[in-house]
């Protein structure tokens, strides 16, 4: 890809810039909103006790850092040591950005586009044959696809590097968009090593999944899309009288009774969502907060600066499973975690953060903070998506659902900051690259523990 050197600053602008660059080549993907888990989202999950959405959710953990506030200390978001506490009772409204609709099925092809448009423009790079060499990256999931994806599209081979241990169909997949597999180890340092033998046998240059600035402004690209259309649903839904109170409790019957809406709003990019009423004084019509899933960080760190300067708050959501809330554990300690070893169902997820994300997220301090949630919890919600919005996603694309439901400490955040305005939130859907039986094996999982549970 493109000399980091030669990249654009990392600035908002140059998110608005990256997505005239890739409007043609990726999906503008819907945003949605759902009465029923905007109620559920809004009540107090003591409320909650005997209704169908009664759940007991296992400890998360969290650290946040607010606006003026310094560093929180890490807490329990779930039952254990809380137990006493008043369950948070805020009012979010949540907006969901469906990239399990972008094209290969996950965000990870605004990244790669991009990147391959930067390097197609780079100053002598197909006169020096670049066009013949190629592209190359080591991935067994989205990025693999991405990068094939965009190769082909831009006419220059992809070179793929994939553990043998890759699930067939991804496989088969980054191979239908024309690329050459290399297989390797599983490990980091088989990968790279099989990268760097690839690279000085075709001189063909390395696209890496999130950790270089061309990928950042182009994962970002999707935070200006969910901005702009989330302002215009809310100003239209304000314009027409839509109740914008979802407070709800004890039971679903109102969420059931409200129409769920799935309406995607016209392009405004580069426009920041507020309107002016009397007396010069400014009223905010769009989100207040943005919840992203966060592995590498590449996309998380997009979306953060596509909010630079908006007053939108950008949070980090991963599972704690295992050590996988390493950007969490980095953040509060001011220190990068460079080795991640879980076998959370969110294996998205599984990934150490960047260094040039990490520089976005924490040097600059463009992310607010980070919340995380269980396994048990991220499952339910990836039934709630199912169930209620009718889209497949995977694993890794339900954590920020997960933590806008069962995460106390954010809830309390929302209570305590929102009052009974409330917030709008926009939740990130990262992806939907899941296979049915992966599915029906992971919800026949939770029926077995809960079975084991009852009796």
């Amino acid at each position: 890809m493109a000399d980091p050197s030669t990249s654009p600053p990392l600035t908002r602008q140059s998110v608005i810039e990256a997505h005239g660059l890739i409007r043609h080549l990726v999906h503008r993907t819907p945003t949605l909103t759902n009465a029923t888990l905007t109620a559920r989202a809004s009540t107090p999950r003591a409320d909650l006790r005997g209704t169908p959405w009664e759940y007991v959710a296992s400890t998360s953990s969290t650290t946040t850092t607010t606006t003026g506030q310094g560093t929180g200390g890490e807490g329990k978001g779930g039952g254990e040591g809380k137990e006493k506490r008043r369950p948070a009772n805020p009012t979010i409204r949540l907006w969901f950005k469906c990239e399990n609709l972008q094209r290969v099925g996950a965000f990870k092809a605004r990244g790669a586009f991009h990147a391959v448009e930067r390097l197609r423009r780079e100053p002598g790079w197909e006169e020096a044959g670049g066009r013949e060499r190629g592209v190359v990256t080591h991935s067994s999931g989205n990025h693999a696809q991405a990068l094939a994806l965009a190769a082909r599209e831009s006419g220059i081979p992809a070179h793929i590097v994939m553990p043998t241990i890759s699930t067939p169909s991804k496989i088969a997949a980054t191979k239908g968009y024309g690329a050459h597999i290399v297989f390797s180890g599983s490990t980091s340092v088989e990968r790279e090593a099989a990268c760097m033998r690839v690279i000085e046998q075709t001189g063909a240059r390395l696209v890496p999944p999130y950790d270089h600035p061309d990928i950042v402004l182009g994962q970002g690209t999707l935070g200006l899309e969910l901005q702009e259309d989330a302002a215009a649903l809310i100003h239209a839904a304000a314009a027409s009288g839509d109740a914008s109170d979802h407070r709800h409790h004890g039971s679903d019957e109102r969420a059931e009774r409200l129409p769920e809406r799935v309406i995607r709003a016209p392009s405004t990019v580069g426009r920041v969502a507020a309107t002016t009423e009397g007396g010069g004084k400014e009223k905010k019509k769009g989100l207040d907060a943005i919840l992203a899933p966060c592995g590498g960080g590449g996309m998380l760190s997009g979306v953060a600066l596509s909010c630079e300067g908006t007053g939108i708050r950008v949070f980090g959501c991963e599972p704690w499973f295992e050590g996988a809330d390493d950007a969490k554990r980095g953040f509060e300690r001011g220190r990068r975690v460079e080795t991640v070893k879980s076998l959370t169902v969110a294996d998205g997820l599984r990934t150490p953060l960047g260094r040039v994300p990490w520089g976005v997220i924490y040097e600059r301090r463009l992310v607010s903070g980070f919340f995380s949630v269980g396994e048990a919890e991220i499952r339910d919600a990836l039934r709630l998506l199912l169930e209620r919005l009718k889209l497949v996603v995977e694993p890794s694309a339900a954590v920020p659902l997960a933590v806008a439901l069962y995460n106390e400490d954010f809830r309390a955040l929302v209570e305590r900051e929102a009052g009974d305005a409330g917030w709008d939130v926009g939740v990130v859907l990262s992806g939907g690259n899941v296979s049915l039986e992966a599915l029906g094996r992971l919800f026949a999982e939770d029926e077995e523990k809960t079975k084991a549970t009852e009796t």
